[in-house]
C-alpha cells in the first residue's frame, strides 16, 4: 500500500478499526477513509454500492462486526449470526465489483472446534464442531473467510484473511453485559477496588486457557499482511502463548491493586476448554508480536481510568 492510497478502515470506531486508523497513521498513511454506521451501514447494501461507487476505495481493512463476550453471545446467537454475515457478504461482494485492489476480512480464534488439537493450526478449521456458546458469531466468521478464498478463487480478487486470538487493550468496551473477558475482568476488578468490595465472582472454574494479545499488536499485523501476504489460506494472528483465566485474574488484580477474595461459580459455563493458536506461518512471514502482557494490560487500564463512564 502507498502512503497515499485510499484505505477505508470498516468498524473505525471499535477496539480493532481504531488500533488500525492509529497504526496507520503513524505509519504515515494519509488517505484513511473512516464512515460511521448512518451514512453507511454495512448491513444494507444499496448503502455500501453507494459509498464504493462514490469513493473509489483502493484498500479494504474489514473491522466491521457484533461482538461480544460469551453471556451476549450464548443469548444473542441469531443476532450475531445474521449481522456478521449481512456485514462480510456485502463488503466483499462490493470490494469485488468494484475492483478495490486489496482487502483483508478479520475472522476470530472462536472459528475452531471446541475440543481442538493444541496449538490450533489453520488446518484444523471445520474437523470437528464448534462451541455452542457462540455458534452464530463462528459460524459467520467462517463464511466471511470462506468467501474470500471463493472470490480469489472464481475472479481472482486479492482478498486475505486473518485469524487473531483473544483481544484486548484501548477502547475496548467495558459494558459488563457485553464486554469479552479482559475488559470485564478490569472492570469488575477496578470497581471491586472502588467499593471496598471483600470477594469478586467470577464465571466458570477458572481453568480455561486464553492466549491475549493486545489490539495495537494486531493492528500492526494487519498492516503487515497487507504489505506482505497475497495467499489464499488464512493467518492466525497471536503471540503463541496462554495462561488460565485464573492467572489472568491474577496479574490484572496485581495491576490494579485489588486485595480481596477471588471466587469462581462453577454454576456458569466455562466456553472452550483451551484456545492457543498455532502462528509459526505468521512468525515465518517476519511478524511476531511486541507487547508483554503485563504493559498491555497496563496501558489498558490507564485508559480505562482516564476514559471510563462516570
Amino acid at each position: 500500500m502507498n502512503k497515499t492510497d485510499k484505505i477505508f478502515v470498516t468498524g473505525h470506531k471499535g477496539l480493532v478499526g481504531s488500533a488500525v486508523v492509529r497504526e496507520l497513521t503513524r505509519q504515515g498513511y494519509n488517505n484513511i477513509l473512516t464512515i460511521n454506521r448512518y451514512r453507511c451501514d454495512l448491513t444494507n447494501f444499496n448503502m455500501v454500492y453507494d459509498t464504493w461507487y462514490l469513493e473509489n476505495i483502493d484498500y479494504v481493512i474489514n473491522c466491521a462486526g457484533l461482538v461480544g463476550g460469551i453471556y451476549v453471545n450464548s443469548i444473542r446467537n441469531a443476532e450475531f449470526l445474521y449481522e456478521n454475515l449481512m456485514i462480510q457478504a456485502n463488503v466483499i461482494e462490493a470490494s469485488h465489483m468494484f475492483k478495490t485492489k486489496k482487502l483483508i476480512q478479520l475472522g476470530s480464534s472462536c472459528i475452531y472446534p471446541r475440543d481442538c488439537p493444541q496449538p490450533i493450526k489453520e488446518e484444523y478449521l471445520m474437523t470437528s464442531s464448534l462451541e455452542e456458546t457462540n455458534m452464530g458469531y463462528a459460524l459467520a466468521k467462517i463464511m466471511g473467510l470462506t468467501m474470500c478464498r471463493l472470490y480469489r478463487e472464481q475472479y481472482g480478487s486479492n482478498f486475505i484473511s486473518c485469524m487473531p486470538t483473544n483481544l484486548y487493550g484501548i477502547n475496548d468496551n467495558f459494558n459488563l453485559e457485553t464486554s469479552h473477558v479482559i475488559p470485564s475482568i478490569i472492570c469488575k476488578l477496578h470497581n471491586a477496588k472502588t467499593e471496598q468490595l471483600s470477594s469478586v465472582e467470577f464465571w466458570g472454574t477458572g481453568t480455561p486457557r486464553r492466549e491475549f494479545l493486545f489490539v495495537d499488536d494486531l493492528a500492526e499485523a494487519i498492516i503487515f499482511l497487507m504489505n506482505n501476504y497475497d495467499g489464499d489460506e488464512h493467518l492466525n494472528v497471536g503471540t503463541g502463548e496462554d495462561m488460565t483465566i485464573r492467572e489472568t485474574i491474577g496479574v490484572i488484580s496485581d495491576i490494579i491493586g485489588y486485595k480481596g477474595k477471588i471466587t469462581f461459580n462453577i454454576s456458569k459455563p466455562d466456553g472452550t476448554p483451551r484456545k492457543l493458536l498455532d502462528v509459526t506461518k505468521l512468525h515465518n512471514l517476519g511478524w511476531k508480536h511486541k507487547t508483554a502482557f503485563e504493559d498491555g494490560i497496563r496501558a489498558t487500564y490507564k485508559w480505562f481510568i482516564k476514559n471510563r463512564t462516570l
